[in-house]
């Protein structure tokens, strides 16, 4: 195999020792750089010449791994906006990209010199350390969701950081995807208790906060599909119905008008909304 097309396969850049493995001399490898085919980005890691900057090459080049936000998003875990780079470097590492972020602190599982991403054991660990609360656990629970990373496995492994064992507990596999794990962080935040996917007349809702306060979110993609959509509003009505308060928020809210929803919330639950007696009472009234 000639060593562009090989290092076409692994993303533009590849370790010289996977290289020689693959069958491609050193003799070529000196030929491709020789021909401004190849470059060496830092030691024995080798890129396209062509290849476009990537989180890949700009670790390889700063002498370590991505990790954080920026291997959560390589992964295709659900994250924040973040464009800063973050790396885990060793300690005796020197100065590399001032706009980069250093993790110095190692993970709990050992990485290896031929690889450009921590473990992601790892990369949970230095999320938890680094991230605010909410953005980390985001990128736990997408984790856990891809399979990535398994609950039962964490919990046997040993994280130095009180962040991280405080991550574990607050992560489950209930929350569908990273805009449904927002709303459970920022109400525990307020001391506001909220039961995920609790089925409620044959649906499962998105939360549940005490016995009759329910909130639905709708993700960034649910305006394409409109049958999914009624049925969604359908499903709503039969709850209001059944005495439950139904709460209806989309992406766009949760991301960004976070304060407004928080207020509608504790305006339901000053009026006793999340009640049950508040819905037997109406009950009765009517019913004068």
């Amino acid at each position: 195999m000639e060593l562009a097309s090989w290092l076409h396969s692994r993303g533009g850049i590849g370790h010289g020792s996977d290289a020689a493995r693959s069958g491609i001399t050193r003799d070529r490898i000196e030929q491709a750089i020789a021909t401004r085919q190849v470059r060496r980005v830092r030691r024995a890691w080798l890129a396209l010449v062509d290849a476009p900057d990537n989180p890949l090459i700009a670790a390889a080049a700063a002498g370590g791994r991505l990790t954080c936000s920026s291997a959560a998003k390589h992964l295709g875990l659900w994250t924040f906006d973040d464009s800063r780079l973050h790396i885990s470097v060793p300690r005796h590492a020197g100065r590399t990209d001032p706009h980069a972020v250093r993790h110095w602190s190692s993970g709990p599982v050992l990485p290896h010199r031929l690889e450009l991403i921590e473990p992601i054991e790892n990369v949970l660990a230095h999320a938890a350390a680094c991230l605010p609360h909410e953005q980390a656990l985001v990128i736990w629970e997408s984790a856990l969701r891809k399979g990535l990373a398994r609950i039962e496995v964490l919990r046997r492994l040993r994280f130095r950081s009180s962040r991280a064992r405080e991550m574990l507990e607050a992560s489950s596999l209930l929350s569908d995807s990273g805009i449904e794990t927002i709303p459970v962080a920022r109400l525990a935040r307020i001391g506001v208790a909220v039961r995920q996917q609790v089925e409620v007349h044959g649906h499962r809702v998105d939360g549940l906060i005490g016995e009759r306060l329910v909130y639905e979110i709708d993700g960034y993609e649910f305006h394409r599909d409109a049958a999914q959509r009624r049925r969604d509003i359908a499903h709503d009505r039969q709850l209001t119905l059944a005495g439950y308060t139904v709460l209806r928020f989309d992406y766009a809210q949760i991301l960004f008008h976070w304060e407004s929803v928080e207020r509608e919330i504790r305006l339901a639950m000053a009026q006793g909304l999340h009640l049950a007696t508040a819905a037997a009472e109406a009950s009765a009234a009517f019913g004068r």
